[in-house]
């Protein structure tokens, strides 16, 4: 597909499709956090300890980082639309069956958040579907866009505890269910794949990629970022009840405060990545990530200042992923769906990673400050990897550009 430099954002692509992606990966954010807001009602009905209920919340993240790479070959095979279609369903009746019969035990909520993962999966099928639409030039904003869908853990952490004390924590899976029929059908109306897609990859094509230096830097970023995101967004409804004694939904408004503010930045990320570049961006933002966290381990006195430094933290891991994927189509352009299962699963093994660690460090140490402390240090190794990496991308990543638009490196 050929574009027109000089063609505008809005005139550049197809909205319908950005706007179905947006819905798909909104909604789908939204049931796969889900197991978060809701985490301080469960973990009492089923009497959970910290490691238990850090493994609950981590579970769907890690099923999701997983079933990423999955999703990503489905769209290289069969479409992007086709392979959104088939995610949404596997979604639906996940949550329909556990509305049904119920979740009974600590076992059978790890199926449910196994299942769920699918939903977290949709990265990478709505990320590919609006990406092939837009030229380099656009990239930041559309996948920025397209991915700003994560606004969806805002939508569980306001809602979903109120509705769970209200109407019972098993029956908002349903409500979800419910939820979800109707994104299917806008996304059934609305989402068109493009009309050039790249050729389908044999599995030495996939494997190949892993031997691709750039593809390990890439999926370390986006641990960092997206895993810190994700990651913060499932514990934080339980850190908040377990270190400043917040009633659930009043721990589910503080936890939206947090993810509104990384999932609105998100592409203001990537636009950020396209005015002056994502190597450039991602500099900064690892640092304020990193400080952010190291402040937060040593346990902030009040609320207030807690807040504060946690939607800081956010707002840096949020623009973080709109920056990586300003710079991922530009290297892998080709390869897109197949590196956007890659990066996207690296990002939820992160996002795992610290959640699971969170819960494992209070119930050993009676703190989280480990958790905590250890995640800011991988952010500080992605500072310096960033920094490694820099030149070498911006000479060799402008290549191919040259008789058209440079986007900046």
């Amino acid at each position: 597909m050929s574009f027109p430099a000089d063609k505008s954002f809005l005139k550049s692509g197809h909205l319908p499709t950005l706007l179905a992606a947006f819905l798909y990966f909104d909604f789908s954010f939204m049931c796969w956090v889900l197991l978060g807001p809701l985490g301080i009602q469960i973990s009492k009905a089923l009497q959970l300890d910290p490691a238990h209920k850090g493994l609950m919340v981590a579970t769907p993240v890690l099923a999701g980082a997983l079933l990423r790479i999955f999703n990503g070959v489905m769209v290289d095979h069969f479409g992007a639309k086709k392979a959104g279609i088939f995610a949404q369903v596997v979604v639906i009746l996940g949550l329909i069956v556990a509305w049904y019969f119920g979740v009974p035990c600590f076992d059978a909520i790890l199926l449910v958040g196994t299942t769920l993962g699918m939903a977290g999966a949709s990265f990478a099928i709505a990320l590919p579907m609006a990406s092939r639409w837009y030229p380099p030039e656009h990239q930041g904003k559309a996948m920025g866009i397209a991915g700003a869908g994560n606004m969806g853990t805002v939508i569980a952490s306001l809602a979903a505890p109120a509705l769970g004390l209200t109407f019972g924590w098993v029956n908002v899976f349903g409500m979800a269910a419910l939820f979800m029929c109707f994104v299917l059908v806008a996304f059934i109306c609305l989402a068109k794949d493009a009309p050039t897609q790249p050729p389908k990859q044999t599995l030495a094509g996939y494997l190949r990629v892993l031997a691709i230096s750039d593809t390990w830097w890439f999926m370390l970023f986006y641990a960092v970022t997206f895993g810190g995101f994700v990651g913060l967004a499932s514990s934080l409804s339980i850190y908040f009840h377990s270190q400043y004694g917040l009633a659930p939904v009043q721990a589910g408004y503080a936890v939206a405060a947090c993810v509104f503010a990384g999932s609105l930045f998100r592409p203001i990320g990537g636009w950020l990545a396209d005015r002056i570049g994502g190597v450039a961006a991602l500099s900064v933002l690892y640092v304020v990530a990193a400080a952010m966290l190291i402040l937060i381990s040593f346990g902030l006195p009040t609320l207030p200042m807690a807040l504060a430094a946690f939607i800081i933290a956010m707002l840096a891991l949020g623009t973080g992923n709109g920056a990586v994927f300003q710079l991922v189509p530009i290297r892998f352009g080709r390869e897109i769906g197949t590196m956007t299962g890659l990066v996207g699963c690296a990002g939820g093994i992160g996002g795992f990673y610290l959640a699971s660690s969170l819960g494992f460090s209070k119930q050993w140490t009676g703190s989280y400050q480990s958790g905590f402390l250890i995640f800011a240090g991988l952010a500080t190794v992605a500072f310096i990897g960033i920094n490694i990496v820099k030149k070498h991308w911006r000479a060799s990543f402008s290549q191919g550009f040259a008789s058209g638009v440079v986007p900046k490196i």
